[in-house]
């Protein structure tokens, strides 16, 4: 199939806007990788202590040194980053991965060591309170806790254990740094369906209007968030591993198994032996050369496809940054006008990820996606085969892993082929206008809703938004501006907590809208919220002139964000300044101190807020 004249120019001006720094990153890489290993380089002393903890046989054959000093071919040693914790639900199986990776390695005549743990917070514990001012920057916290592990050099591939939100990105990021090095990514998977998403989301708009109390609604969220596994909506967590999947960074197939399928654990130990392969392949593709440009074109239009998490519009952007590869807004709009919608997933439709399974997966999306010459064919995976290896779902037999082809959609109305697609365009879109630039996950927002205008309401923080609701102040027509909350100000967190009250007034036919400078997860909901703002209120954005009154038209039809104010007056009209007492709050208790300098140096949403660059 020829690739579609729109994916091939994308690809082209991104390849050709990043050519200086991506040669420089390539030149790292390439001078990393001439180097001999770190086991054969370091001195005697560095070598000792890198595996004086290793048992005997292990230590062996890292170090190609016997008991009698014979020396022997000295093995692969695979470092292992790791994401393990036992109150993320999606990380708590990850606590044995290690053990299994180090049997299958030795099995293989290798060795395996974890190189490091990385932090790794759960915004559904942290939403609404100060802790979740720390998550954005937690990603490039876990970016250079990769770093940190991996800089022993002791190691001849890696592994990344983790799934979530930050978790996934911080870990492809750092990973990105020893680009030299062939990595393969191991997921845990989706925890089984419980309560449903949109049963879940009826109960927070009853506890929002005080219908049922909090006994209620706590029962509610424990059957829906109920065991080990990702949250079954099709928000962040779940998204990384779509974009890992495009690009063909994962054991193809992994993503949506769940934690206690028998065909888990062959699947993280077909992961061992995948990277191994690599390691003894005469011309290996390190991560930093299969991770190009036309790689995270695939993951962009992935995204698109599948309308994924609004926080891969900020996320990806960084992640290709590590890579040397430059990508704005621009690109994702202009792949989205072309780029159909294949599914219908939480918060895009009623299935969860469960369900996506089932009716076909990442393996059915990739393949028509593929086949529609939407996606390029000719990228390096960590598979032999190529991302058409992408296109098979895993299963077990007798212990063994065989793949078959997705086959037909087996629910359509949960992914569609590309020849009949819910919309021809991508969930997710561009908005632009004397307001700024913002996105807004639009396949979550009914086609009646595409188009509000209504007058501002101005907020300094979700408090006052709660505050206001729960006082009656918001029951009529009104668009909802939240400023103060882009990266510099507070970090940037997820204001998630917001959806409940403003669908309870949507549900009460009122034309309601967000427009916001902070962030809202994967599952931003029915609402239409133009989120993102850039440049933020904080940094002299327009978001910080809106006035109570403002008549303010979000149009995802047309792509615009607008206060409709003369033109004279809107220029002539002062910023406001972030409250001194607010700013100043920002950054005091659950360590919000120590997070200074990265608030400080962030860039703006659209550039990724970058705090290392």
């Amino acid at each position: 199939m020829t690739l579609h004249t729109t994916v091939a120019a994308v690809t082209a001006r991104i390849t050709e806007r990043s050519r200086p720094t991506r040669q420089a990153y390539l030149q790292q890489v390439d001078a990393a990788a001439s180097k001999d290993p770190g086991a054969q380089r370091l001195g005697c002393a560095n070598v000792a202590h890198a595996f004086a903890a290793m048992p005997e046989g292990d230590k062996s054959r890292a170090t190609a040194l016997d008991k009698i000093k014979v020396v022997a071919p000295r093995a692969p040693n695979i470092g292992i980053v790791n994401a393990y914790n036992d109150m993320l639900s999606a990380h708590a199986p990850l606590q044995h991965y290690p053990d299994v990776i180090k049997d299958e390695a030795r099995k293989l005549g290798a060795t395996a060591q974890v190189a490091g743990g990385v932090p790794a917070m759960c915004d559904g514990v942290t939403q609404g309170t100060p802790g979740m001012e720390l998550s954005l920057f937690s990603r490039d916290v876990i970016a250079m806790a990769t770093a940190v592990s991996l800089s022993h050099d002791v190691f001849d591939a890696a592994l990344m254990l983790g799934v979530c939100d930050k978790i996934v990105p911080g870990l492809l990021i750092g990973a990105l740094q020893f680009g030299h090095l062939p990595t393969v990514f191991v997921p845990a998977g989706p925890m089984t369906s419980g309560l449903s998403n949109n049963e879940k989301s009826k109960v927070r708009e009853q506890a929002a209007q005080g219908l049922v109390g909090r006994p209620e609604l706590l029962e509610a969220e424990s059957k829906a968030y109920h065991g080990e596994g990702t949250c079954t909506f099709y928000g962040t967590a779940n998204s990384n591993q779509m974009l890992l999947e495009a690009m063909g960074l994962h054991v193809p197939g992994t993503a949506f198994i769940n934690p206690g399928q028998s065909v888990r654990q062959e699947l993280t130990r077909e992961a061992a032996r995948t990277v191994l392969d690599l390691v003894k392949a005469k011309n290996f593709t390190p991560i930093g050369r299969l991770v190009d440009e036309r790689c995270i074109v695939n993951a962009m239009v992935a995204l698109l496809a599948t309308g994924g998490s609004t926080n891969h519009l900020i996320h990806w952007v960084a992640v290709a940054r590590a890579a040397g590869i430059v990508i704005d807004w621009d690109d994702f709009s202009a792949l989205s006008d072309v780029v159909p919608l294949l599914t219908r997933v939480y918060p895009n439709g009623s299935a969860d990820v469960n369900q996506f399974q089932a009716a076909g997966g990442p393996g059915y999306v990739i393949r028509e996606l593929l086949d529609a010459g939407l996606m390029h064919a000719d990228v390096l995976t960590v598979r032999p085969g190529g991302l058409r290896e992408f296109t098979r779902i895993p299963s077990a037999q007798d212990g063994q892993l065989v793949w078959h082809d997705a086959g037909a959609s087996k629910d359509e109305s949960v992914v569609r082929p590309a020849s009949s697609p819910f919309s021809a365009t991508g969930g997710l879109k561009l908005l632009q206008g004397n307001l700024g630039r913002s996105v807004i996950k639009i396949s979550a927002v009914p086609e009646a809703l595409h188009t509000i205008e209504a007058p501002a309401r101005v907020f300094s923080s979700q408090d006052e938004l709660h505050a206001a609701f729960k006082a009656g102040e918001l029951d009529r027509d009104m668009v909802c501006v939240v400023r103060w909350q882009g990266p510099q100000a507070n970090g940037m967190p997820e204001l998630h907590k917001l959806t409940p009250p403003l669908a309870v007034l949507q549900g009460k036919g009122f034309k309601v809208a967000l427009v916001t400078d902070g962030r809202m997860s994967g599952a931003s909901g029915k609402v239409p919220a133009a989120i993102h703002v850039s440049p933020e209120a904080a940094a002299g954005g327009p978001l910080a002139k809106v006035q109570d009154g403002d008549l303010i038209r979000l149009d995802g039809v047309a792509g615009t964000l607008q206060v409709l104010v003369n033109e004279a007056e809107w220029a002539a009209r002062p910023l406001a300044q972030m409250p001194a007492e607010l700013r100043a709050a920002n950054g005091v208790g659950m360590g919000r101190e120590l997070f200074a300098n990265m608030r400080r140096n962030a860039l703006k949403a659209e550039e990724g807020a970058c705090t290392w660059l």
